[in-house]
C-alpha cells in the first residue's frame, strides 16, 4: 500500500501528558489539544515527504528509508535519524522518542509517539 495521501486527524489519545513529557510549553499544548491536524504524505518509492499542519504550525520532514537524514521533532529541534520500513509501518527514534506511523488500511493512518512509557496516539482518516 502507498502512504501517499492527505489525512485528517479523527481522534487522539494522551496528547497533553505526552506533550508535557517532551517539554512543549503549556500555551502550545493548550492551543494544539483541540486542533484536528492534517497530514500530507508524498511517497515516491522509498522517498517520503511528510507535512503535518496543526493550526498555524507546519512540520515538514523528507527522508529516504534506511538512510540517515535530518528530521525536525515536535519541539522544533533538528536531529539526525534513520527511518525504517516494515510492511505498512514506518519507525524511527528521535531524541529518545519512538515514532511509529502505520497505515492500518488504505484509509486509516495511525501515528504513535512514545517516550519513557508515555504514548501519544493519533488516528487519521484519508480525505
Amino acid at each position: 500500500m502507498s502512504f501517499s495521501g492527505i489525512y485528517q486527524m479523527e481522534t487522539h489519545e494522551n496528547f497533553e501528558s505526552f506533550m508535557e513529557a517532551i517539554g512543549l510549553p503549556d500555551e502550545l499544548i493548550q492551543e494544539g489539544k483541540d486542533i484536528k491536524s492534517i497530514s500530507e504524505i508524498e511517497q515516491t518509492g522509498d522517498h517520503f515527504k511528510m507535512t503535518v499542519t496543526t493550526g498555524t504550525r507546519i512540520l515538514t520532514n523528507s527522508f529516504t528509508i534506511g538512510q540517515e537524514t535530518e528530521l525536525e521533532s515536535p519541539t522544533g529541534e533538528k536531529v539526525t535519524s534513520v527511518v525504517m520500513r516494515e510492511g505498512n509501518k514506518l519507525t524511527s527514534l528521535i531524541n529518545g522518542i519512538e515514532y511509529v506511523t502505520e497505515l492500518i488500511d488504505p484509509n486509516i493512518l495511525v501515528n504513535t509517539m512514545t517516550l519513557a512509557g508515555i504514548s501519544y496516539k493519533r488516528t487519521s482518516k484519508r480525505i
